[in-house]
């Protein structure tokens, strides 16, 4: 180990501009414990955001390789990957996400010289509790140390593999997020979408994909019109089902599917919200499952109720009753009262607004970073 800090060497396909919950990850966690001697090596930005992949390689003090196209398992990413680790000599590797990076992990640990700590999300847990569980076992065979990120998931983890196991959850930043700094920008982003500015307005701000629900509130929305005419229902995000969403929204009365925002504007799209909604549920025999659920926590933060569904880590968000509602993600009639009952609920809205950061902060990134900081140190001085 060179210094005082453990030099360490970021192996990922999950970068900014990229969006979803595992480079917001990765980038949380570079931005609190990145030095001049961190490096990353990750994909090539698409094609139409090479400024933005600029601007974020820029932001830190760490330094960025991008690959020719993505990073893979593949033999092509190794050379490419072992080239570079062999030159930098880390202390310590990190792979971002065992599935299915952690097949590399071997080659990668060698060509470095140094232990690999790999980082599993919700995909491994769906692994583990199917029949693809021996695919699970290849890619973690060669790492030296795993993190999980729910009691489930290491759970699901733990029957499966004999490989010493640490919790890693992700964060929030709950300065970033609070809904007051926000305020202009949300009134601005109701406008955007075509929402009142005084309507009562269900949200969910998420990937638009079948595990997260979003085809279910659709599903569900006419019935809570009845009761509440004036409320709106936004869908942000990008992903598969967009234009079948959009299509099936333009057929239901006070329904939007926006599109995406940019992670500058993400915190307004909380705060343009009275109630956040993601009523996920467990897929194709629990190999798509949720392995945590940051929307709750960053939904949390903004200081809005959460309405999750049982799937995977996602109830462990919402453990307080006054932060929200843990429902069946299959039940239309029980996640339609699950949202009325939010809506019509307006002092429990405002308690919210001031529990909601106080529980954030439990999840805090700082107090991630200080974990994963201990964890590579422990690994180095093994």
């Amino acid at each position: 180990m060179s210094g005082e800090r453990p030099r360490v060497a970021w192996v990922t396909n999950d970068l900014p501009p990229h969006s979803g919950g595992i480079q917001q990850f990765v980038a949380s966690l570079l931005t609190r414990t990145a030095d001049p001697s961190t490096l990353v090596l990750g994909p090539a930005a698409p094609a139409d955001r090479t400024a933005a992949a600029e601007t974020f390689d820029a932001s830190g003090p760490w330094r960025t390789r991008r690959a020719p196209g993505r990073v893979l398992p593949t033999a092509s990413s190794a050379r490419w990957l072992t080239a570079r680790l062999a030159e930098h000599r880390p202390d310590v590797v990190v792979i971002a996400s065992v599935w299915p990076l952690g097949r590399l992990a071997g080659a990668i640990g060698r060509a470095a010289g140094a232990p690999v700590l790999g980082i599993t999300h919700g995909a491994e847990a769906g692994l583990a509790a199917g029949p693809a569980r021996g695919l699970l076992r290849t890619v973690a065979r060669d790492v030296d140390l795993l993190t999980v990120i729910s009691d489930h998931t290491a759970d699901a983890v733990g029957r499966v593999l004999d490989v010493p196991l640490e919790r890693l959850s992700p964060g929030v930043d709950p300065d970033r997020f609070a809904a007051e700094a926000h305020a202009q920008a949300a009134v601005a982003l109701r406008a955007r979408w075509g929402v009142p500015a005084d309507a009562p307005v269900v949200g969910c701000v998420a990937r638009l994909v079948a595990r997260k629900g979003q085809d279910v509130l659709l599903d569900v929305w006419p019935e809570v019109r009845r009761a509440r005419p004036d409320a709106h229902l936004v869908l942000v995000g990008e992903g598969s089902l967009r234009a079948r969403l959009a299509r099936r929204a333009a057929r239901v009365d006070g329904a939007h599917v926006v599109g995406p925002v940019t992670w500058d504007e993400l915190p307004a799209a909380y705060a343009a919200l009275d109630l956040f909604a993601m009523p996920v549920r467990t897929r194709l025999a629990g190999l798509d499952v949720e392995g945590l659920g940051i929307s709750m926590l960053e939904a949390q933060a903004a200081g809005r109720p959460a309405v999750t569904g049982r799937s995977g880590g996602a109830p462990e968000t919402v453990r307080d009753p006054r932060a929200g509602s843990v429902v069946d993600g299959r039940d239309a009639r029980e996640v339609a009262a699950a949202l009325v009952r939010w809506l019509d609920d307006a002092q429990g809205r405002t308690t919210m607004r001031t529990l909601g950061p106080e529980l954030a902060r439990a999840w805090s990134w700082d107090t991630v970073a200080e974990r994963f900081d201990t964890l590579v140190d422990g690994l180095v001085r093994r």
